[in-house]
């Protein structure tokens, strides 16, 4: 199939439409029809869309540390205050002038680390919306190995990190396995897909996460999620459906230096 063929789509695409100026409170910008590129579907379904934002940068990014869901953690260092404030410009932009056929967000969840509620309020700010809290989007338990970085852990406990990165069933002391995490998100995702499809909801959470919801999105088996680089305040955009036919619309993209619009 050409690259730029037909995706499949069971109507044809609309006629690509000027830059619409940025939606005020309550409007909804004029949405396109499925995108060249996008995921093929020979049906109208409509998905849920989930934004998922990593938070931005603490001084745990910073050391490489393991930091989990077993500490509230550190908060945002002053970059990552500035990271999360150009992550809610670029989520803002979703379903105005960027990714136009996606519904513009409506609804903004975070975990509840210091570090996700903190950047969750900078986005929240800038789309108007007012954050709730889920832990099923907490970052893992890494247990025993909490607050150590990569080196130290190997040193404590020689030769099992990389097999809880690969092999995916391995559980720190005290902690959960990738494939413990990814059933957790993959509930979470679930619930979102339930409570109502043809929206975009929004929600800010961590690394091993994020990678676990991407991953399943793409049906990968969990040893191969740490492949997937998910980058502080970095956006990825799934669409869940129905059918379990999902599409991965963005994977990691960094939120910095993206222009300011509107």
């Amino acid at each position: 199939m050409p690259a730029d063929g037909p995706q499949g789509s069971a109507q044809p695409l609309e006629p690509e439409a000027g830059t619409p100026a940025p939606p005020g409170r309550g409007e909804q910008p004029a949405r396109r029809g499925r995108p060249s590129g996008a995921a093929v579907r020979f049906d109208d379904a409509q998905p849920v869309t989930v934004i998922l934002v990593r938070h931005g940068e603490t001084e745990m990014t910073v050391s490489r540390g393991y930091s989990g869901s077993s500490e509230p953690g550190p908060s945002l260092t002053e970059r990552g205050r500035a990271q999360a404030a150009a992550a809610g410009e670029l989520v803002r932009r979703v379903g105005d002038d960027l990714w136009g056929d996606v519904p513009y967000p409506t609804e903004l969840i975070a975990s509840p680390m210091v570090r996700t509620q903190e950047t969750a309020a900078i986005i929240g700010a800038r789309l108007g919306l007012t954050p709730r809290v889920d832990a099923a989007f907490q970052e893992a338990d890494f247990g025993a190995w909490q607050g150590l970085t990569a080196e130290e852990i190997e040193q404590r406990w020689p030769g099992q990190l990389e097999p809880w990165h690969t092999r995916a069933d391995l559980r720190p002391e005290g902690g959960e396995s990738i494939a413990d995490v990814g059933e957790r998100i993959g509930a979470a995702l679930d619930g979102l897909l339930a409570a109502g499809t043809d929206r975009t909801v929004v929600v800010v959470s961590h690394a091993v996460s994020i990678r676990a919801a991407l991953g399943r999105t793409m049906g990968a088996q969990p040893g191969s999620w740490s492949q997937l680089r998910v980058a502080p305040a970095s956006v990825s955009i799934v669409r869940l459906f129905a059918d379990k036919r999902d599409e991965v619309a963005v994977a990691g993209a960094p939120s910095e230096g993206w222009p300011a619009r509107g």
